[in-house]
């Protein structure tokens, strides 16, 4: 029985040994523009929403979902957040499609974790996905209204719809579909 134990320890080890090799030596393709495999699709998504739910900590969005804090956390999303995550002029366009993995466009897919775990991806960001840490860039208030608003992305009031008309927000003038509209389009 021994044996077998020793046996297994050696085969895990030299399987760890040759995937560190193959890190070290550049055999992986760690370039945005590829196909991850099948085996890092599956295992860095789920690897990232547990350690999000691990490390989030349990704590209840102080703010209210008025008026005011959505327009405040529409604001916030054009400013910081539109351009890669979407607006409603152009809510899927090609950009998100670049980055692997691919960036959730929550103007056809609504954010669908706990408030707790959107502002701890907010405030930390994740690695090697494009998403960056904002802590140092907002406010836990502004992050909350970022949280708020994306909790309430499919039930916006019309003054945090109209953010999304201002000159100057981001908008796709490229594409003919691109005439903003007074209802946000949603996929479900």
């Amino acid at each position: 029985m021994r044996s077998f134990f020793t046996g297994v320890f050696l085969t895990l080890l030299i399987i760890g040994i040759a995937i560190f090799l193959a890190l070290k030596q550049g055999y992986i393709d760690f370039t945005a523009d590829q196909e991850p495999s099948p085996l890092e699709k599956k295992f860095a998504m789920a690897a990232v929403d547990a350690s999000t739910h691990r490390h989030a900590p349990d704590q209840k969005n102080p703010l209210t979902a008025n008026e005011e804090t959505l327009v405040a956390g529409t604001k916030l999303y054009i400013n910081h957040c539109a351009g890669c995550h979407g607006v409603p002029s152009n809510p899927s366009s090609q950009f998100p499609k670049s980055f692997y993995p691919p960036v959730p466009t929550f103007l056809t897919d609504a954010p669908d974790m706990p408030e707790n775990q959107n502002f701890y991806i907010i405030q930390h960001g994740i690695r090697w996905s494009g998403m960056p840490a904002w802590d140092k860039t907002l406010n836990d208030t502004q992050m909350w209204q970022l949280v708020t608003f994306l909790s309430n992305i499919e039930k916006l009031p019309p003054a945090a719809k109209r953010e999304f008309d201002l000159p100057g927000a981001p908008a796709a003038a490229t594409t003919p579909a691109a005439t903003p509209s007074s209802s946000m389009p949603m996929k479900h």
